[in-house]
């Protein structure tokens, strides 16, 4: 089906493929579209719902149809569009969404039962009966939806991010894009010419038209190099510019290795740019609509536009007979360029009474005036079509139907920031409404305007404005000579008729679903596009969207523009969640962080677990126990009878410094810490904006204007963030400076009687009598290595917290480990911290999970009311304080079931366990070996004034049911002698 003299591949470089397990043949310059089409291969793939045999419809990434999958194991892609997929030498696709082949599909048999598979079937048949949803509906649904599929093994590819910043973004190198790139270019402004094409050029590389006298194809080609070798520019093909965002900033996707033979080793297939843009001109173009008839979704039935495309760029004659079906002018220039290709005609079919009379070069054409194709014939291809005129119906023979239906702009990146576009009575579309994305200039096609002239002078225009705004000077040049036809249309969205016609090909959406949904009152734009699903799939109803509001607009009594639009969300083209996430992946995504003692733990066969991205010890056996239980019983007791040292080096550790770091503390916690003397530590309590506790901690004055902020581990990474964005947004005139310091210091806990005894022998200088008071901080040294000691205490016990540079944590570990096996102690884990902690009744995020007050925790006296903070007006809205509020308790079993579980809700003795009669629900457990016995957190309605009573816990999810006597959080040392002795 080549065409000789015709394209732009290079057909020196031929290229092997494959679909479906064929061998088949391209040229460098092809894309897996245009190479089947050479082939004579235009069944590529079957509807969603009916699984109707689907074929070519458009060139571009509208596609709805050609979606393939690319590739296996690892890097099987699926719904790759073969409109836009480069072939290369090995390349290997398949159809997608039939079984067994693609020219015999059992779920074909959809078609058979469409009579009762219309729209919204689905919401009326699978609600009865009830018992049958989980059993049946759902479970046979699942495996009938999807087109493609993921193959299951680990991605292997890598994806990347990267940022750019320009004056000027161009979106789109068609002849606007390129007319306002060279204009900004020429004018000095850095600029960024992204387009979705790997070769750029838009609709001029698609058509026959002369700019200044030679090929246009040539003219963009001559004013690219001229761009490619400005300093000031970046040429950015095969980039997607996907989405509008805040303050000037584009999301775009760029495909770097899917066009090769062999990726680079290390190389991303994808790169998610970023682009942050003073001024930006949109110069997408547009989508040509098809027209809605019977049976207009075979395969052999594509859009006029894209017909010229393949003849003219890939040189490839998508028919042997073309018949062309029109409402505009464009049927006669694709008539033209076909007939000049020696590509027989065999009919053009214009709906237009008043239609303009043949050229000369295309007499003898049997051409049709006032006619409206009513249907098609063929099975697996298009071999004949059917039209009707005052004179009846006739058909012609034709394995290629060229549908001209109209050009809707492309506005979806001008919705993006909840704009609305607007209905042009000339074109038949909408436009983009001004200013709808503020600094986005939309020009040339998308902006209505189709002439060649007319897009590089809007082109031209546009880059003006934009260069204006941001005080940049830029001229208008000499245009140069191009076609300046104007745009005739008379609108014809579906011809009138029996029988099913398409208007949404990817989910099988016809004329009759919109009406049905219209009769069921689903009348408003976005009910209908839910109820019919029509412009719900990965196209996001690019060529289905006009026509099939027009049709809701027909049934409905009310004009285009009344109707509107549904509302167009970034993605503007599918865009991949790998790339999204760029190096988030394998242990980009959750890396493993490792402690400086994670060495020395696994090599005492402590198991580890996770903690906020960490690994840290759970327990540390010791010879002859088997279970953990032993192990953490022992560690504990070690904790309250000699000491014990642990690794705490993951608690988040933030730098603050300047003269303003004490105020700024005040205003992020709800206490005051610019009154803290120095060397001295405060625990501290930091609400989010809307009033909740986010997290609790202490902070050290290490100085007149140094401080040292420590988070949970789990909550590091949130509250930096939080301190950023105040310092920068809430405090931008405060003198003070933040930094993570979280893995430049190793820190350990030494705590238990003997911790002093540890210490003294261990620091160069033994602590003073007294200098040490519980809270202090303040300078040590460890065999010459400049430290710090802080007496802090999360177990309840004399204790202490020692931090070295990470480089030395190793060495100080295993030190601290012998001095403490000299004195009867040793190492403890997470599950002895975890009973320690819960003895004491200190919270950690198993409390403090999103949804609680300082009220809450009983810590209501630490929002101090002598100043401001954030969250603080909105923790005393109404409801979030007082009795009705679920209140911090502890939990001891009385009766004759003694275990107790997290997550198990709470109740009065006798009520039944029911959501209604609720009271409350357990955080934490543990056994405590120095009380023998369970122990619980957890919250009860008006738990304080609770303490003493029964109540009942229930686990439904493991068949736990306990009496519990309700007691304070704190149930081990209430008067906090031993940690302050």
């Amino acid at each position: 089906m080549r065409i000789a003299g015709k394209g732009l591949i290079d057909r020196t470089d031929a290229v092997q493929f494959s679909f479906d397990g064929r061998m088949f043949q391209g040229y460098r310059g092809d894309t897996l579209a245009s190479a089947l089409l050479a082939n004579g291969q235009h069944l590529v793939g079957r509807s969603f719902k009916y699984h109707r045999p689907r074929g070519i419809l458009t060139s571009g990434s509208e596609e709805p149809n050609a979606l393939v999958t690319v590739g296996r194991g690892g890097r099987q892609s699926p719904n790759v569009r073969a409109t836009v997929q480069e072939i290369h030498d090995g390349l290997e696709a398949r159809s997608q969404n039939r079984w067994p082949s693609l020219n015999f599909d059992v779920m074909a048999v959809n078609d058979l039962a469409s009579p009762f598979l219309g729209a919204g079937f689905y919401y009326k048949t699978f609600m009865y009966p009830r018992a049958f949803w989980e059993k049946l509906y759902e479970p046979v649904i699942r495996r009938a939806a999807g087109l493609g599929a993921l193959s299951g093994a680990n991605n292997t590819d890598r994806y990347d991010r990267a940022f750019a910043f320009c004056d000027l973004l161009v979106i789109g190198a068609g002849p606007t894009g390129l007319m306002a790139a060279l204009t900004a270019a020429r004018a000095g402004a850095d600029v960024i010419l992204a387009d979705e094409d790997f070769r750029m050029g838009g609709r001029l590389l698609a058509e026959t038209d002369q700019i200044d006298g030679q090929p246009a194809h040539d003219w963009a080609r001559d004013i690219l190099e001229e761009l490619a070798e400005m300093d000031n520019v970046r040429l950015m093909p095969r980039t997607n510019v996907f989405g509008a965002y805040d303050q000037g900033t584009y999301g775009a996707l760029e495909r770097l290795e899917h066009h090769t033979a062999t990726r680079r080793a290390g190389a991303p297939v994808e790169c998610y740019w970023r682009i942050v843009a003073r001024q930006a001109v949109l110069a997408a173009g547009s989508i040509e609509r098809p027209i809605a008839f019977r049976n207009n979704d075979r395969p052999g039935i594509m859009t006029a536009g894209a017909v010229r495309s393949y003849l003219n760029r890939w040189g490839v004659a998508p028919g042997k007979r073309v018949a062309v079906f029109s409402n505009n002018d464009d049927g006669l220039r694709t008539a033209r360029d076909l007939v000049a290709a020696g590509v027989h005609v065999s009919a053009l079919i214009d709906s237009r009474h008043d239609a303009p009379d043949l050229p000369a070069e295309l007499r003898g054409l049997r051409y049709v005036k006032g006619a409206k194709v009513c249907d098609s014939g063929g099975r697996l291809r298009v071999d004949r079509v059917t039209y009707r005129s005052v004179s009846g119906e006739d058909s012609v023979q034709a394995d290629c139907l060229a549908m001209a239906g109209g050009w809707n702009p492309t506005v979806h990146l001008t919705c993006h920031m909840n704009g609305r576009p607007v209905w042009n009575e000339d074109i038949q579309s909408f436009v983009p409404a001004q200013g709808a994305v503020p600094g986005l200039h939309p020009a040339g096609a998308c902006n209505g305007v189709f002439s060649t002239l007319a897009c590089l002078r809007d082109g031209q225009r546009a880059a003006i404005d934009a260069l204006g705004a941001i005080g940049i000077t830029a001229t208008a040049g000499d245009l140069p000579r191009a076609e300046d036809a104007p745009y005739r249309i008379t609108p014809l969205w579906a011809v009138p008729g029996k029988g099913r016609a398409w208007l949404d090909f990817q989910n099988d959406v016809t004329v009759k679903d919109v009406k049905q949904a219209a009769t069921e009152n689903f009348r408003s734009v976005e009910h209908m596009k839910r109820y019919t699903t029509q412009g719900m799939a990965t196209d996001q109803g690019k060529n289905s969207n006009v026509a099939a509001l027009a049709v809701l607009a027909d049934v409905t009594g009310r004009g285009i523009p009344e109707t509107g639009t549904t509302t167009f969300r970034p993605p503007f083209s599918p865009v991949s969640i790998a790339a999204l996430g760029g190096p988030g992946q394998g242990k980009g995504f959750a890396p493993q962080r490792f402690t400086t003692s994670h060495k020395a733990s696994v090599e005492a066969s402590a198991p580890m677990i996770e903690a906020g991205l960490w690994y840290r010890p759970s327990y540390f056996p010791a010879p002859g126990e088997t279970t953990w239980r032993q192990s953490c019983d022992r560690e504990v007791g070690m904790v309250r009878n000699t000491v014990g040292v642990c690794d705490v080096s993951t608690l988040g550790k933030i730098d603050i410094q300047g003269k303003d770091a004490g105020a700024f503390l005040d205003f992020v916690y709800t206490n005051t810490f610019s009154t803290l003397k120095v060397g001295r530590v405060r625990y501290g309590l930091m609400l989010r904006e809307d009033g909740f506790v986010m997290d609790d901690g202490t902070t050290a004055r290490l100085g007149e204007t140094h401080y040292v902020m420590t988070t949970t581990t789990a909550a590091a990474g949130e509250v930096m963030r939080h301190l950023e964005f105040a310092r920068q947004a809430l405090l931008p005139d405060m003198d003070v400076t933040l930094m993570s310091v979280t893995e430049q210091w190793a820190q350990f806990a030494i705590a238990g009687p003997k911790s002093r005894a540890l210490l003294d022998d261990l620091l160069d200088d033994p602590l003073a009598e007294g200098d040490w008071p519980f809270m202090a901080c303040g300078p040590v040294t460890v065999s010459g290595v400049q430290g710090r000691l802080f007496r802090i205490s999360f177990s309840g016990e004399h204790a202490y917290e020692l931090a070295v540079p990470a480089r030395y944590g190793d060495s100080l570990f295993r030190a601290l480990v012998d001095q403490a096996k000299a004195l009867g102690g040793g190492a403890y884990g997470m599950e002895a911290l975890n009973v320690l902690r819960i003895e004491k009744g200190f919270i950690t995020h198993a409390e403090i999970h999103g949804r609680i007050t300082a009220d809450d925790l009983g810590m209501g006296g630490m929002v101090s009311q002598k100043k401001d903070c954030i969250g603080k007006t909105m923790s005393e809205r109404p409801g979030l304080s007082g009795p009705s509020r679920e209140q911090l308790v502890g939990l001891r079993p009385v009766g004759e079931v003694k275990q107790l579980t997290a997550g198990a809700h709470l109740f009065e003795p006798e009520a039944e366990a029911t959501r209604e009669n609720d009271q409350g629900y357990v955080t934490s457990v543990c056994y405590s070996p120095t009380l023998g016995t369970m122990l619980g957190m957890g919250f009860l309605k008006n738990g304080i004034a609770r303490i003493g009573e029964k109540v009942r816990m229930v686990d439904h999810l493991r068949d736990v049911e306990a009496i519990c006597e309700v007691t304070h959080p704190v149930v081990f040392d209430p008067e906090g002698g031993r940690v302050r002795g």
